[in-house]
């Protein structure tokens, strides 16, 4: 059984951290909200590793939340929590009371809105259509794609990190003794001397070699990848490799989006990541109509106007970027 919570109450930082994090998951959050917590962040070192260890404290609270609802029943657990939202207090928080109530805007925010708990507690992190270099070791570079969280996971006798979500490109130099470990969600890649490209999106986390040697592990089984070869996994579990074009993968590095014979509906889902705002498409059989072609990430709304031209969709611009297409 997890331990209960413990927190200092000499710590005037953390409660204030703990206050944001209730305040945030007790209700529905607006952009306003978001942008007074960044700027609370953004105050100091001390503000930002108050909010982070106030993430760790909600985290270790939802597992024994979780725990006490297995030993006692989900129905018993959820019946003890309040009814109304704004009834959520941070004493509810450490007290260990928290399961499901208003949490899941916060840990699964609705259209992408804002970034999930996890991401904020990230380390390094891109917003949409934004792409940043980091160091994170001095042989290990790493670029970071749209909408990305990466945290350093330090441990001793390797460079270890986690992607939290989004997609990275990662050149390894390592030497023998201080491999490069990148944890995503329930799997490990491994690299020394490599390059490889890495997404977590939607619960799948795609692996694609492109150089050297690249271990990829999970629950048990390890599949090695050469160059412009790529493996998938998700809670179904390791699939086999497969070879693709890995200039295709990583085109993004150079401000493009490459389809080929691609879903509708899955290339709008890329285009969204980069695109401010949303596209929507309403009609089943339109989505299942397949894309050919290059688009430029900077010029996004071109690819509004080709679907336009070459499906005959009918296309409804809404406020805020929202695009419906049918």
């Amino acid at each position: 059984m997890t331990e209960p919570i413990r927190t200092s109450d000499t710590d005037p930082l953390l409660d204030e951290a703990l206050d944001w994090v209730v305040r945030l998951k007790a209700g529905a959050p607006t952009r306003a909200d978001v942008d007074a917590l960044q700027d609370w962040r953004a105050q100091s070192p001390a503000h930002e590793a108050a909010f982070k260890k106030a993430v760790g404290v909600l985290r270790t609270a939802s597992i024994a939340a979780q725990e006490l609802a297995s030993e006692q029943g989900a129905t018993a657990a959820v019946a003890t929590l309040p009814r109304k939202p704004h009834l959520l207090t941070r004493r509810l928080v450490l007290g260990g009371a928290i399961a499901a109530a208003a949490g899941y805007v916060m840990i699964n925010p609705p259209l992408d809105m804002w970034p999930s708990l996890e991401e904020f507690s990230a380390d390094y992190r891109t917003g949409k259509g934004e792409h940043r270099k980091v160091m994170v070791a001095p042989d290990v570079s790493i670029e970071l794609n749209t909408q990305t969280s990466l945290a350093l996971r330090p441990v001793p006798n390797e460079t270890r990190i986690e992607l939290i979500s989004g997609e990275a490109s990662v050149a390894a130099r390592q030497s023998s003794s201080t491999p490069l470990v990148m944890l995503a969600r329930d799997g490990r890649i491994s690299a020394l001397q490599a390059d490889f490209n890495a997404r977590c999106l939607d619960g799948v986390v795609s692996v694609t070699c492109l150089a050297g040697i690249v271990s990829v592990e999970q629950d048990g089984r390890t599949v090695q990848l050469r160059k412009a070869e790529q493996v998938s996994y998700s809670r179904a579990g390791l699939q086999a490799s497969r070879p693709v074009d890995a200039a295709q993968v990583t085109a993004w590095q150079t401000g493009l989006l490459i389809f080929r014979d691609r879903p509708l509906a899955s290339a709008v889902d890329e285009v969204n990541r980069y695109r401010s705002g949303k596209i929507i498409i309403t009609s089943t059989e339109l989505k299942r109509r397949l894309v050919n072609g290059t688009f430029q990430l900077d010029k996004l709304d071109s690819f509004v106007a080709q679907v336009e031209q070459l499906f005959g969709a009918r296309i409804t611009s809404l406020p805020g970027g929202v695009v419906l297409m049918s």
